[in-house]
C-alpha cells in the first residue's frame, strides 16, 4: 500500500526529469503500481482512512511523484458535474487541445510541493489524450473542465514540469486573458 513515506517532494531531482516509457505489453509490476496508485487516491479521500493512514488527499498520482522513473499516472477526481472519473493511463500524451483557456480560482495543489503556493495556473480547456491502459489497450481521451486540468497536472509531471511554474511571478493572481474559470 502507497503511503505518504513513498513519496519524493519539491525540490528531488527526478521531478524535473523527462521521465522514460514503460514497455508495452505492461509488467505485472506495472500494473500493480497502477493499482496501488488508484488504491491510494481513493484512500486520500475517504476522510476516516485518510485520518488513521496520515494520507493527503489527492485526485491524481503520477509515478515519478514516488520516485518511479516510469511514465504512469492515475487519476481519481469528481467533476463539475459530479461524474466520477477514474483512468491510469502509461505513456499518456496530449495530441490535441483546445486554444481556450481556463484556470481553477482557488490554484492547484499538489502531493509533492508541502507548501501553499498562490497562484493561477492556465491550461487548455478541452485535451484529447492517448495512452495505454492496464489491459494493455490504446485508448483515447477526451476531457474538458477541471479533468483537463488534472490530465495536464499529471502528464506535466511526466515531462519534468511542476504547476508552479505556469504562475504568473509578476501578478499571480491574474487569470489568463480570455479564460474561463472551472466553477
Amino acid at each position: 500500500m502507497i503511503t505518504m513515506d513513498n513519496f519524493i517532494f519539491d525540490g528531488h531531482p527526478l521531478l524535473r526529469t523527462m521521465i522514460k516509457e514503460v514497455m508495452i505489453p505492461l509488467s505485472d509490476v506495472d500494473k500493480k503500481l497502477m493499482f496501488d496508485m488508484v488504491e491510494y487516491l481513493k484512500n486520500s479521500q475517504n476522510p476516516r482512512l485518510a485520518r488513521r493512514l496520515k494520507l493527503r488527499e489527492g485526485i491524481g498520482l503520477a509515478a515519478p511523484q514516488l520516485g518511479i522513473d516510469k511514465r504512469i499516472f492515475a487519476i481519481y477526481a469528481t467533476d463539475e458535474a459530479g461524474v466520477q472519473h477514474q483512468y491510469v493511463l502509461a505513456n499518456p500524451k496530449v495530441v490535441s487541445h483546445s486554444e481556450e483557456l481556463t484556470y481553477l480560482p482557488q490554484g492547484e495543489g499538489c502531493l509533492s510541493v508541502k507548501r501553499n503556493i498562490k497562484g493561477i495556473v492556465p491550461r487548455y480547456r478541452r485535451v484529447r489524450i492517448v495512452g495505454y491502459d492496464i489491459n494493455n489497450e490504446l485508448v483515447e481521451i477526451r476531457a474538458k473542465g477541471f479533468i483537463a486540468i488534472v490530465f495536464q497536472h499529471e502528464i506535466d509531471h511526466l515531462n519534468g514540469k511542476m504547476f508552479y511554474d505556469y504562475i504568473n511571478p509578476n501578478n499571480p493572481m491574474m487569470p489568463p486573458m480570455g479564460s474561463v474559470p472551472v466553477d
